[in-house]
């Protein structure tokens, strides 16, 4: 792992095994092999079906995986998630790696100033200055922020997860497809949000199926089809 990787993945493989089905296994991944550097976006290539959230899961330890290793380069160290215990992929997650996917999951009665504000480990008066610019930017109108967002459309509760996502600092950010929801306004404000993070230094890793988006941002594309196992059989 070089000095700029934060992220090195090598080996990666994950069989799901469905016990509603008598316990029928499903291979999804086989030898997956990538990384990202500091400042760099690496887009997961590839149909629906291929892998792509599952190996933004096992990075983030959501999924545990089969066999190889996904090291980790964060403020304390380097971090092999696939080896590591419940309590360092917390201090990971709270430290270094940040996870955006297409839906918000939060405590109910938050409100959706706290909800983004919460993520901010600054001093007050840049924490909420920092939460107000982030509300603004993607177009979440100021009579909404002291609401939960429980009741609003779809593509509010998106921008609210992605307000989220985006505001902590962290070093790693791993988007599943953050822009699924969005009209064009708020996908460019999404695509200067990810551009204004590459330039501090952070790595992303993300899925993107907008051709548009993955123009703007993609850095590499990895195409995940090179790590399907070939009961898979999916079209190259």
């Amino acid at each position: 792992m070089s000095t700029t990787e934060t992220i090195s993945v090598e080996g990666l493989s994950k069989t799901f095994r469905l016990h509603l089905m008598g316990g029928a296994e499903l291979p999804v991944i086989s030898g997956a092999g990538l990384s990202v550097s500091a400042g760099e976006c690496v887009v997961l290539g590839g149909p629906s079906g291929a892998g792509k959230s599952s190996i933004l899961k096992m990075i983030y330890g959501n999924y545990r995986a089969d066999q190889g290793s996904i090291v980790i380069r964060g403020e304390h160290g380097p971090v092999d998630v696939a080896q590591a215990t419940p309590r360092q992929i917390l201090r990971l997650r709270a430290s270094t790696l940040g996870y955006v996917s297409q839906f918000l999951k939060v405590i109910p009665r938050v409100t959706t100033f706290n909800i983004v504000r919460s993520e901010i480990k600054h001093p007050d008066n840049v924490a909420e200055a920092r939460t107000r610019d982030l509300l603004t930017r993607l177009s979440l109108p100021e009579r909404l922020w002291s609401l939960p967002p429980a009741t609003f459309s779809g593509g509010e509760q998106q921008r609210v997860n992605i307000a989220r996502g985006f505001a902590a600092d962290h070093s790693i950010l791993l988007l599943d497809e953050p822009t699924a929801s969005l009209d064009r306004r708020n996908r460019e404000a999404v695509i200067e949000l990810i551009h204004e993070k590459k330039k501090t230094g952070v790595a992303v890793l993300a899925i993107f199926h907008d051709e548009e988006v993955r123009e703007a941002l993609a850095d590499r594309i990895v195409d995940v089809r090179a790590f399907a196992p070939p009961a898979l059989g999916l079209p190259h």
